[in-house]
């Protein structure tokens, strides 16, 4: 019997078992979509993380200055004053791998409107250099530049949020808006961004509902609470070449003889962050896949339990084709195919079930999906190997049937 000749003979046999076949599959079906959608899943979970870290700055290093609640910042304070210029003029000359460094403080806005509407934004003073190391492109009119930190020139970039609270869908360059008792000029309107987010338990904030201005505006024309920390974040950005974490403990080094010991800031590495975040998905990846392969041994050996019983339905056939001149061969390769062939039909339909899985969280859920190629080799590989291991055995016991004996079976 040649391979074409079994491969039909196998078909065959599944059209005359139809349900007990599909029953068969299912564990196979099941394995392998459950082994795509999962890497699916977590291909598009990396993807996010790995571009929301990529806006941070893989040569940056935030000091962020940490949040305490009144009681705890008094005793904070008579230590430490908080993040402040002292901290971002002393970095540039203790650090020697530090290429340039941004400052950015919040505002607390108890009004924000225009002629046309009112809105509820977070409001930053930032210096020129934040939106170029932050990536913060700009899709209408410019960003903040030195003459604005020079001058405290009363001017904006907003996000697509405000503008739409302040002037609907309206032209937003150069009109004007009210942070507090401040009127600002808008120079600027940033894209529409992402929401925000947590990587790693460190938040990354979404630009959409955003008000930059210079920071030197923001400290001279706008107050803050006496206790509050001048500064809210320091990013430093590294020179090309140089070991980012290692600067980064050397900016810990300083900060922490500056501020006298006190913890009141914290230092975040995006490197590190990435570093974190890859060990994460890697782990994720080997317990989805564990899981996943535990599906498929499950259709593994229901494939093996429906192959024994097939052998010991078709006992006197195999008799009949012994006796006809089939050898030995021929009895295993034909059971070994049949195992095969359920497998691989089990495998195509896993494929497109894993396939709508992934599609399906993506559309409802809103997350990324991303099916890689190799999930799709890897799902398939997986169940065609499982089939043919699980098929050896019951075709062996098929092919060392006694002739006699399986012609004397009722």
């Amino acid at each position: 019997m040649d391979l074409r000749e079994a491969f039909t003979s196998s078909l065959t046999s599944l059209q005359t078992h139809a349900l007990r076949s599909i029953l068969t599959m299912l564990g196979i079906i099941f394995g392998v979509g459950a082994v795509i959608a999962m890497l699916s899943i977590g291909a598009g979970a990396e993807r996010q993380a790995l571009a929301l870290i990529d806006t941070l700055g893989l040569r940056n290093v935030l000091v962020q200055a940490k949040d305490y609640k009144e009681d705890e910042l008094q005793e904070i304070r008579k230590k430490s004053l908080g993040l402040s210029e002292r901290d971002a003029e002393a970095i540039p000359d203790a650090v020697p791998a530090a290429l340039r460094v941004a400052r950015k403080l919040a505002i607390e806005p108890y009004k924000v409107f225009s002629a046309t509407g009112r809105a509820k934004p977070r409001v930053l003073g930032v210096s020129p250099e934040y939106g170029d190391m932050m990536s913060l492109s700009v899709e209408e009119g410019r960003f903040l530049d030195a003459s604005d930190e020079e001058n405290y020139a009363q001017v904006c970039v907003i996000g697509p949020k405000v503008r739409r609270e302040l002037y609907g869908f309206e032209p937003a360059v150069g009109k004007l808006l009210k942070v507090n008792e401040q009127w600002l000029t808008v120079v600027g309107v940033l894209p529409e961004g992402g929401a925000d987010r947590d990587i790693q338990g460190v938040k990354i904030a979404g630009t959409a509902n955003d008000i930059y201005l210079p920071s030197t505006t923001a400290m001279r024309k706008f107050a803050s609470p006496p206790m509050k920390s001048p500064l809210d974040e320091i990013v430093i950005e590294m020179k090309p070449g140089s070991a980012v974490q290692e600067s980064a403990a050397v900016v810990s080094a300083l900060l922490d003889r500056l501020h006298g010991g006190a913890e009141d800031y914290r230092i975040v590495v995006p490197e590190a962050l990435l570093e974190q975040s890859r060990r994460t998905q890697r782990l994720f990846n080997v317990v989805m896949g564990c899981i996943a392969g535990i599906s498929l041994l499950v259709g593994g050996i229901g494939i093996m339990n429906i192959m024994l019983a097939t052998v010991l339905e078709r006992t006197r056939e195999i008799g009949v084709r012994r006796a006809y001149g089939a050898r030995r061969d021929d009895i295993r390769n034909q059971f070994v195919i049949e195992s095969f062939t359920i497998t691989a039909l089990g495998g195509v339909t896993g494929i497109l079930v894993g396939v709508g899985i992934a599609r399906g969280v993506a559309a409802y859920a809103g997350w990324e999906t991303i099916v890689t190629p190799f999930s799709i080799l890897l799902s398939t590989g997986v169940s065609l190997t499982v089939g043919l291991v699980f098929g050896i055995y019951p075709a062996l016991r098929a092919a060392n049937l006694d002739p006699i004996e399986a012609l004397r079976y009722e």
